[in-house]
């Protein structure tokens, strides 16, 4: 049996600002951030602001995600050296397709092409 990646346990509320750091860096808002989390998980702003209290762990967050939107696995490319498209580990996929969204704001790219909305 393999350890779980640390990230796992990692509470999302302690990496969230992080990503809207990021995306401000570049000009971009925090509520792009949470239209990105909500269009990924299907949690309303209500139940992402409780989850972000509640200091819910990543692997909870995804886990408990009330609607994981379909069209995610739409989501390609690279995040720390890994196409997010091979990742084995479903909740480490969740993650990176986090991840690789946020990359993808904070490079300007539109976030109606981000949430692959013309799909």
């Amino acid at each position: 049996m393999t350890a779980k990646h640390r990230i796992f346990t990692t509470s999302f509320a302690s990496v969230y600002p992080y990503y809207v750091a990021k995306a401000e860096k570049k000009g971009r808002k925090k509520s792009e951030v949470d239209s990105i989390v909500r269009w990924l998980t299907g949690y309303s702003q209500q139940e992402l602001g409780r989850q972000l209290k509640q200091q819910t762990d990543f692997e909870t967050f995804f886990k408990e995600a009330p609607k994981p939107n379909p069209s995610r696995f739409l989501i390609k490319g690279v995040v720390c050296g890994i196409r997010v498209e091979d990742i084995q580990d479903p909740t480490m996929r969740e993650i990176r397709y986090l991840d690789k969204l946020v990359d993808e704001l904070a490079k300007g790219k539109a976030l109606e092409k981000i949430l692959r909305a013309s799909v």
